[in-house]
């Protein structure tokens, strides 16, 4: 073979291996990249069985698809009216912990929680929770509601005055009022839904109220 001749052949040697190469390549990452039934087919395999597993498990998929839709409705137990103060969010969650809820309540948040839906103060929030309640009896077929209010609550001294909060007494009375107004509004509303109300202290202990 002429010198000429033995070039041509290595160059053709070395663009093949580099051909082979970039396929090896390319099928690696195609193998990777893809799930187990997709990766014979991509690389120019058929297997009927993996075939009819994989359409079976996409036609069980849309099977279910209703079902996870439907899975915002339900009988539920309650809806949980709390307040914003992040000091709150761990007492609250462990009162419903404890009170066998998980899982089976709505919950609105609002500053005040009963004070945040029934005073004055806070007329423009009114409506927000009462159309969520409707629309949590709605959905959730709940049956009940359970207001928790908590001690040291910044939404309270701003609704009625640093007075009403002063002590202990007086703080307690004003809660004790706002909770007696909220149950009264959701009895006129929804007479059939019942009400629990509640004033937690910061360490989640509860009084509640009737």
């Amino acid at each position: 073979m002429s010198v000429k001749g033995h070039a041509s052949a290595k160059l053709d040697l070395r663009e093949t291996t580099a051909k082979r190469g970039t396929m090896t390549s390319l099928q690696m990452v195609l193998r990777e990249a893809s799930c187990p039934c997709c990766s014979d087919l991509l690389n120019g395999k058929f297997d009927r069985r993996l075939f009819v597993r994989a359409v079976a498990i996409g036609g069980a998929t849309l099977a279910i698809a209703p079902y996870l839709a439907l899975a915002a409705e339900g009988n539920y137990e309650a809806m949980v009216l709390s307040c914003i103060d992040p000091r709150m969010q761990e007492p609250v969650h462990k009162y419903t912990v404890d009170q066998n809820l998980t899982g089976k309540f709505s919950q609105f948040v609002i500053a005040g929680a009963s004070i945040g839906v029934v005073t004055p103060a806070f007329k423009d929030w009114h409506q927000a929770f009462w159309d969520n309640l409707g629309t949590s009896i709605q959905l959730h077929h709940i049956k009940k509601v359970i207001a928790i209010d908590h001690r040291d609550c910044g939404a309270a001294r701003i609704a009625y005055g640093e007075a009403k909060v002063a002590n202990p007494q007086v703080e307690t009375e004003t809660h004790k009022a706002a909770l007696a107004e909220f149950r009264k509004q959701v009895g006129q509303r929804h007479p059939r839904l019942g009400v629990e109300t509640g004033l937690m202290a910061l360490d989640g202990k509860m009084e509640m109220f009737s």
